[in-house]
């Protein structure tokens, strides 16, 4: 398994970046082809040491690295990359995972 993690700082606008998050970025983004499972975080993301600069954390599952680079390679796929970069300053973590 595969998962993609986009961390979405705080943007000036936080109320407006949700309601833009929820009725128009994840039906986007869960038209990606090969996408497995979608989750986003609830409630404020925090640190072991206190408060971070997150507004939200999503995590995008595929079977495979290929897979995942097939899909953000598909017009879906970029379409919901270009739109996650436009919204929101963010960051973006990849994770290859194999059992131990």
């Amino acid at each position: 398994m595969a998962q993609m993690i986009v961390f979405y700082k705080t943007p000036q606008d936080p109320a407006a970046f949700d309601k833009y998050y929820v009725a128009t970025h994840i039906p986007l983004a869960k038209t990606i082809p090969g996408l497995r499972k979608y989750e986003v975080s609830r409630g404020p993301v925090t640190t072991p040491f206190g408060p971070s600069p997150y507004r939200l954390v999503a995590t995008l599952h595929f079977d495979n690295m290929q897979a995942m680079q097939s899909a953000f390679a598909s017009p879906e796929g970029r379409a919901a990359g270009a739109d996650a970069q436009s919204m929101a300053d963010l960051e973006i973590l990849l994770f290859d995972n194999h059992e131990v």
